[in-house]
């Protein structure tokens, strides 16, 4: 199956953006943290929030030395390797290696559809529910993307490899009891590794699902996940 997903072996990553701000999301919410965003994936979410590196990838191709380079020379001591998918590009191990030399901290952003071995302090799972499915999309990718976006023995190698946690993106009460489901079938997981995140890209939008995911979530020992650079800054490139 990874044959078909195309882990793009060779040298090269293509980059949309590097650039430093404060991470929003996640266990590392408020830290200064460095983003490199990679360009492509192997799924499309109708609800990505950054065409630019899925449903229309941009950016140049570089040498993980190139990225690496560009990535230290900003001061956080926190990186970011997002997407887009990072693990599509086989020289990402490369890379977090070079960044990790510099002792700096390094969180991946990934799926969890493809599978490498990459050093990394953290590693934050988003796995795709079935509402993610693209709108508009071609039969091609519909299918596509329902056949990959699902891959319960990658997440469970990362989880068990790597310290992790576990993000999905969620817009209805539906999509958090399929959360659940999902969960019984990684069986041993820490619930407070489980982050609930709202769909949505403004903060009204987010306030709104927080009045139900809020207490869903305690009611049901996961945790809330909020958006907080939406809040920040907007739904604004580059932060």
């Amino acid at each position: 199956m990874e044959s078909k997903i195309r882990l793009r072996k060779g040298a090269l990553i293509r980059i949309s953006e590097i650039y430093q701000s404060v991470q929003g999301e996640g266990f590392l919410t408020g830290v200064p943290s460095v983003f490199a965003r990679t360009s492509g994936c192997n799924l499309r979410c109708w609800f990505c929030d950054t065409p630019y590196s899925s449903w229309r990838p941009e950016g140049d191709y570089l040498t993980a030395t190139q990225v690496a380079e560009r990535v230290l020379a900003f001061s956080a001591s926190h990186v970011v390797l997002t997407g887009g998918e990072p693990m599509i590009y086989g020289a990402l191990p490369e890379l977090c290696a070079s960044i990790a030399a510099a002792n700096r901290h390094i969180t991946i952003e990934t799926a969890a559809t493809i599978y490498q071995s990459v050093p990394c302090d953290l590693i934050s799972i988003s796995p795709k529910l079935s509402s993610s499915a693209p709108r508009g999309a071609s039969a091609g990718w519909i299918h596509a993307h329902e056949h990959r976006r699902k891959r319960v023995d990658i997440i469970l190698r990362l989880m068990s490899e790597h310290a992790y946690q576990l993000k999905f993106v969620v817009d209805t009460t539906a999509d958090a009891e399929e959360v659940l489901r999902f969960l019984d079938e990684l069986v041993d997981y820490d619930g407070q590794r489980v982050l609930l995140m709202p769909q949505g890209i403004t903060t009204d939008a987010l306030d709104q699902q927080a009045q139900w995911l809020v207490p869903w979530c305690s009611d049901h020992h996961v945790r809330y996940c909020s958006r907080a650079h939406i809040h920040w800054y907007g739904n604004t490139r580059g932060t």
